[in-house]
Parts: structure tokens; C-alpha cells; sequence
């Protein structure tokens, strides 16, 4: 999501030093784009205060910093390091921190814009751009990695899947329609997921190959960058509303996503190689980790809706 600020801000210094300050599980994120990458290790809270006092004093040289994430200590870092301007919204008590403490907008747009509006508001860029697609730069050359790592495992043609969703049960289509959505595409198939999904996971892959689909899980074995080397080689892509879903249609892969209990319009896929399957179902969305009822928005979207509109975008991304 905050890919078009980061491009928007590149366009308006395009010769200035850019670093991003980011936690390293979600550094590789930006491995391939225009910026440094500086790991932030520190706990959060006030028990980390000693890490964070030691990354600041890496910060003291940089002009200004922007802040996308909403926490206090996002504020803090640079208010350590007397960055001379520090721009973010004013939330989480932090506006103190803050050279220019920016309200907050109504977030009645996709995220996309929240950040970028950010900007705006701030006076870094004069209007709010239109961005159709969210992109992640360097995708060709991960695609092409990731091609050589399924050859070596003799995969070719494959449909990438992610079956879990870290923010609840109430985001997941159900294993089965995962298995038959899969093996009616008749392709090779690769699981992907965090370690804590990896059973899920692997409960789908054995099921794949009692039909006789060549697998993998992956789920819990690779780091960040690989994945996104992987995914990015994946013929279509098959997933719930998930980081991994925002990952594949950023790499302009084919993508199917299964909505139900989340905000198809202000979380959804971006471009046009990304389609939203759900059914407007009365409770829906309803944004609860669990479902307390009876799971009726994900039980109503069929495997044979998700297979028609992955052949729809995999006919349209070979034209």
C-alpha cells in the first residue's frame, strides 16, 4: 500500500538519497526498488528505548522523514534523531513528536490513497494521482529467478496458492474449494503461507496430489524475497485477502481473490490483472476475525466462479 506514495515521493526528488526504515521481515519488500533499506530491530515500547536510541543516532544526517506507519514509535525514531522535519499523522498520541502533524483523512478510498494523501496534505506533491495499479519495480527480474527455481524442481506452469490469512479464520475460503479450484486448472501448484499455516497448507497439497497435481509447500521455507521471486513466476495466483494477495497482483500476476468478511473496495487488488470473487452476502463484510455464525460469505463463492475468472485473466495476461 505504500508503494505509489514511495514511487510519488521518487518522482518529486528524484536525485535526493531515500531510505526506508522498516522492520526486516518486510524489507524485502522494497529490495528491488530505488531506495535503501535500513533494518529497525528495536522491541516496541519503551523496553526497546535503548535500540531505538542506537538506530537514531544512524538518522541524524537525513533532512527529513515521512512517516506511513501511524504508531508512537514510528514518532519516536526520528524525534530521537532530530530529524528537522518529521511529517505523519496525528494519531497515536503523537503529534508532539511531530513537525508537521497532519489529520488524519476519512479513509473512504482504497489504502492506497491514504498515504499518498499523506503527501498531499502535507505539501509534498500538489494533487492526490489516480494509480490504477499498484507495482512493484524489478518484477521481471524476480519472475525470471523464480522460473529457474521451479525448473529446478521440475515445475513449469504454475498456480500459486495461499490458503491462510493472519487476520483471522473469517478470511479463509474453505481447504477443499482451494483443492478443486486448483486441480480443474490442471496446473502444477505451489502452497504458500508462514510456518503457523504450513499444516493448512500441506493439508491442500496432499490433497492436490491424491489427484494427481504435482505440488509443493513452501509454506514457512522461504524467506520474503524469495516468495516474492516465486510468486512472481506464477502463472495465476489463488489467494484470500492477504499480504501475498497484494504481492501478486503488485507483480502484475494473474490474481483471484476470495473476499467475504474484509473491504473488497478499500483493501482489494489492484490493476487489471486482479478480480475480486465474493457474494453479497446481508452480513458482509462484517471485518470479524472469527465468523460467529455459519462462515456463509466464503461457503457461498463457488470453485467454479474462481476458475472461470482465473482462465478469464490468464487468457488476458498472454495477449
Amino acid at each position: 500500500m505504500s508503494l505509489p506514495a514511495l514511487h510519488a515521493l521518487r518522482e518529486r526528488y528524484p536525485s535526493a538519497h531515500i531510505a526506508i526504515l522498516a522492520r526486516p521481515w518486510v524489507g524485502d519488500v522494497y529490495a528491488r526498488e530505488t531506495f535503501e533499506v535500513i533494518p529497525y530491530t528495536a522491541p516496541r515500547g519503551w523496553k526497546g528505548f535503548g535500540e531505538k536510541w542506537r538506530i537514531a543516532q544512524k538518522l541524524r544526517n537525513f533532512d527529513a522523514a515521512i512517516l506511513l506507519p501511524n504508531s508512537f514509535d514510528a514518532a519516536l525514531t526520528p524525534w530521537l534523531a532530530r530529524i528537522p522535519v518529521r511529517v505523519g499523522y496525528a494519531r497515536d498520541a503523537r503529534s508532539l513528536l511531530l513537525t508537521h502533524a497532519i489529520p488524519v483523512p476519512p479513509r473512504d478510498r482504497h489504502e492506497r490513497y491514504y498515504y499518498l494523501e499523506l503527501l498531499k496534505r502535507a505539501g509534498v506533491i500538489e494533487a492526490v494521482p489516480e494509480i490504477h495499479r499498484i507495482q512493484l519495480t524489478g518484477a521481471a527480474d524476480a519472475r525470471n529467478v523464480g522460473l529457474r527455481q521451479f525448473a529446478a524442481l521440475n515445475m513449469h506452469n504454475v498456480t500459486g496458492i495461499s490458503p491462510g490469512a493472519a487476520f483471522g479464520t473469517a478470511k479463509r475460503w474453505l481447504p477443499e474449494r482451494f483443492v478443486e479450484a486448483a486441480a480443474t486448472l490442471g496446473h502444477d501448484c505451489a502452497l504458500f503461507g508462514s510456518k503457523e499455516e504450513r499444516a493448512l497448507c500441506q493439508q491442500i497439497a496432499d490433497d492436490l496430489t491424491k489427484r494427481g497435481v504435482k505440488t509443493h509447500n513452501f509454506a514457512g521455507e522461504t524467506t520474503l524475497r524469495e516468495y516474492i521471486d516465486l510468486a512472481a513466476a506464477c502463472v495465476v495466483y489463488l489467494t484470500n485477502d492477504s499480504g501475498s494477495m497484494h504481492i501478486a497482483s503488485a507483480l502484475n500476476v494473474p490474481t483471484v481473490a476470495i473476499f467475504g468478511a474484509t473491504d473488497h473496495v478499500g483493501t482489494g487488488p489492484t490493476g487489471d490483472l486482479a478480480r475480486v470473487v465474493r457474494e453479497p452476502v446481508e452480513c458482509s463484510p462484517c471485518l470479524l476475525r472469527e465468523c460467529p455464525i455459519d462462515h456463509r460469505c466464503m461457503k457461498a463463492v463457488s470453485a467454479e466462479r474462481v476458475v472461470s475468472q482465473a482462465q478469464e485473466l490468464i487468457s488476458l495476461s498472454q495477449r
